[in-house]
């Protein structure tokens, strides 16, 4: 009784850190932004507690749901680049060799360099003025002159952010499908090529199914840092055309700071927070089907 107890006393001591941690940057942050979202909130004036008003603002605030709805768009259009691309990279270098390895690390270079500082460098590749895309494209001869990427149209925007992000995160997810991979036992290979299947048939029916829960995961990980995504758009766009391209965090950021709108923020921040909680229980179920 006495071990069972210290262990237990260990183990809580162990784990106080964490806890600790969890409740000073996760828990209180969240209950903080909970009690701003129930009071009309300003820097230049005291809190007035109003309720739920803000939550019936943000139901019926339309341009919110236009940067809502754009962050969806932006998210569906994204993560199947993300996800195929980068297990497909992974399945190219999986396999330990010089080549492979320097591949990998070329491929994961831009994962360590900031997204401000990524976003800022995109923004000059596409300039219509003196941006190396633009210049490549009129060498090939694809187009007859510059093309503006940037803040015209809403589709071209999206775009060009999306291959500046994807340029910038893929090797995350490749680095995570390679540790998985290589985690599938060499036996099963070995046995499913004895039994004579080739190498689309071990992919799909050995390596995929032994590495699902992986890649639902890194879908996790890359719809949520979709969802939030504020510095590629601030940087590259900041909303335009006529905030077409405003994401929700970019939508949240405008009320929060320049108009002083804390606690609409805050309730437009727990829409959100609420939006990924749901992607989150989607994953979890996935994966607790996947080891069924």
């Amino acid at each position: 009784m006495y071990r069972s107890t210290r262990g237990r006393l260990v183990g809580l001591a162990y784990l106080a850190p964490a806890l600790v941690f969890v409740l000073l940057f996760t828990v209180y942050p969240l209950g903080r932004m909970a009690w701003m979202s129930l009071h009309n909130w300003s820097l230049l004036t005291p809190p007035v507690f109003v309720g739920f008003d803000n939550y019936e603002r943000v139901f019926g605030d339309r341009q919110f749901w236009v940067s809502f709805l754009f962050t969806l768009k932006y998210t569906a259009l994204i993560t199947p680049v993300l996800i195929v691309g980068g297990y497909l990279l992974a399945l190219l270098t999986a396999h330990n060799s010089p080549l492979r390895k320097v591949t990998r690390t070329v491929v994961f270079i831009p994962v360590v360099i900031g997204l401000g500082v990524s976003s800022l460098l995109w923004y000059w590749l596409f300039s219509a003025d003196f941006g190396l895309v633009n210049r490549a494209l009129m060498d090939l001869g694809l187009v007859d002159k510059p093309v503006l990427w940037l803040g015209v149209d809403a589709d071209m925007s999206n775009l060009a952010i999306s291959a500046s992000v994807v340029w910038k995160v893929i090797g995350f997810g490749m680095i995570l499908f390679v540790g998985a991979i290589q985690a599938v036992p060499t036996e099963v290979n070995e046995a499913s090529m004895v039994d004579g299947a080739g190498y689309g048939q071990r992919v799909t029916r050995v390596i995929l199914p032994l590495t699902l829960r992986t890649v639902l995961l890194v879908t996790l990980i890359s719809v949520i840092g979709s969802l939030l995504a504020f510095d590629q758009f601030y940087i590259m766009t900041a909303g335009q055309p006529q905030n077409e391209t405003a994401t929700s965090v970019f939508y949240v950021y405008l009320n929060s700071f320049p108009y002083l709108k804390l606690g609409y923020g805050a309730a437009l921040s727990m829409v959100l927070a609420l939006t990924i909680l749901a992607f989150t229980v989607v994953q979890l179920l996935l994966t607790r089907r996947s080891e069924v």
